[in-house]
Parts: structure tokens; sequence; C-alpha cells
């Protein structure tokens, strides 16, 4: 069966793609012992970290642009399809128990919908207009964020998305895993992580999906930095949820102010376990009203609130 021209094209751009590229020393790596190929997947895998490294001027640009439009009320979107969107999801998912923020803040969009996260939806990458309704059903703002998520650069999901919330004002990043891709040129900051090809050809859930989760770490964890929600490198707005996560609020608590259990407890159940509010009355000895009302005055800033108990 003869190809088609649009084929033969695909086909022709996706050879282009350094993540696309075959490595004939690898192409009897299905012989090898089991230890062998996990000692050269393991190799692969401690060079994404240096990757990473060479754009950090890049991402961290991209981190300050999106804090600032947080702080006045705007959210962290993320828009990518398999591989990429999953991790957008996950990473967004993990937002609201780590650092109590609203599930809205921060949200993930994959072309196919939820059902793509566990199985694969035919051609919803392939479509711009998907991303478009989903980004129009959140109603966005200039003070919003998206992040087009795409190993290739190429997807037409991420790259509509990232186009069309740039058409209305909102902040723009283009993650890629590709030089000169289509989305970082799409985006108002592009950041492109070039990993090299992958130990299976083709297969970007690998190096570069380590990349992706790497940079999406970053960007929510340093943007959350930003906006007061750790102290120090204490999760101080953890949602206690569960008896994990109930028990670390105590000794994030001990740990901020190195009193004893007891007293841990006792401004624990003043403030109704909030921990900002229980460390701010163990440090100054304010009351739980008090360490209310100085964080809400602080945005939420806990070493804001602290000076002003103090001065």
């Amino acid at each position: 069966m003869t190809s088609t021209p649009h084929y033969r094209e695909l086909r022709a751009e996706l050879e282009a793609l350094t993540t696309e590229a075959f490595r004939p020393e690898l192409s009897e790596i299905d012989r090898l012992p089991t230890r062998e190929i996990a000692r050269l997947m393991n190799a692969e895998d401690a060079t994404v970290p240096a990757a990473v490294a060479e754009r950090l001027p890049q991402i961290a640009a991209a981190i300050d642009a999106v804090a600032e439009r947080m702080a006045r009320g705007g959210r962290l979107i993320y828009a990518g399809a398999g591989t990429a969107g999953r991790l957008g999801v996950l990473d967004a998912s993990e937002c609201p128990p780590t650092f109590n923020t609203d599930p809205a803040r921060v949200t993930g969009l994959i072309a196919g919908g939820p059902e793509a996260m566990v199985t694969s939806v035919e051609g919803a990458e392939d479509s711009r207009d998907l991303a478009v309704e989903a980004l129009d059903a959140l109603g966005l703002t200039p003070d919003d964020t998206v992040v087009g998520v795409s190993a290739s650069g190429r997807t037409p999901y991420a790259i509509g998305a990232v186009e069309h919330a740039r058409a209305r004002g909102a902040l723009t990043i283009g993650l890629a895993c590709n030089a000169d891709s289509a989305l970082a040129a799409a985006a108002e900051h592009g950041i492109e992580i070039v990993v090299g090809p992958e130990l299976l050809t083709g297969s970007t859930r690998l190096k570069a999906g380590t990349a992706q989760k790497l940079v999406l770490n970053m960007i929510s964890t340093i943007t959350m930095i930003r906006l007061g929600k750790t102290y120090g490198n204490l999760m101080v707005d953890v949602r206690a949820s569960n008896e994990k996560l109930r028990a670390r609020s105590r000794r994030i608590v001990a740990l901020a102010t190195g009193a004893p259990d007891d007293e841990v407890e006792r401004a624990l159940a003043a403030t109704d376990g909030e921990v900002k509010n229980a460390i701010l009355t163990l440090l100054t000895g304010v009351d739980a009203p008090t360490a209310a009302r100085l964080l809400r005055d602080s945005d939420g800033h806990l070493r804001a609130a602290l000076e002003a108990a103090r001065g």
C-alpha cells in the first residue's frame, strides 16, 4: 500500500525530531541481560537533570511570571496529550494536599478528557479545537497561565492551547523536548529541554517524560514558595486530610518552633489545625484570632506575619 503525501510529510517531520531518532547501537538491546539493560536505562536517565540545568534561566523567568499572576488570583493550567497531559494532571492534582490550594487554582487539561488518563483517545492530540473548547469552559483571564506540554513540540492540542491562551491575554509557556519547536515559538516563554534520542525509539514517556516531570515540579513548587505556601522548606500550608498528614502537621509545627508536643497540640487545637497560625501563636505569643488576622493582612506569608507581630 502506498502512503499518501500527508503521511509521507508527517513521517519526514517525525524523523527530523531528536526525540524520534533511531540509535543503531541499541538495535540489539533485547538480546542483552536484564541487568545490562537496566544499567543502560539508568545511564540514560542520569543525563536528564543536566539537560534541565541548561534551561534554568528560562525556567526561572517563567516561574516568576507565573507567581506574579497567581498572586493576583490567576490560575495555573497545564495542557497536553498522552504522557505530557497525564504529567500535567498529576502535578495539578498534587497541589491541593501539598499546598492547600483550591483545586481550581492549578488544573491539568488532557486531550480526550479524563478518560485519556488511563486509555488512549484516538485523534484527540491532533485537535486544536478540543484545546480551545476546554480553555473556553474555564473562562480564561489575563491573570491565568497556560503551560502547553509536548515532547515533540508539535502536538496540535498543546500548540492550540497556547495560541488560544495568548490571544486571550493569558501568560503562556511552551515546554518541549526538541529544539526550535513550534510549541516554544508559540508561547511567551519557551522552554526546550533537549534530552536526545530515547532508549526505545520514539518512546517519549522515558527521558522526555522525566524532563517534563522535573520542570513541572519546579513550576508548581517554586511558584508556591513565592506565594508564601512554605516557611523555609516546611510545607506550612499542608492540608491535614488524613492521619499521615495530621502527624506531618504536628511535626512541621514542632520543627518550625522547637515547641514540645503538648504545646504543639494546644496550638493546633486553638487554631483549628492551621499550621501557619499555630506556628505564629507559638513563636510570637499572639492568640489565634490575632494570628489569623496577621496572616490575612500578609496574604498568607508567614514570615511577613511574624515580622508584623514582632514589630
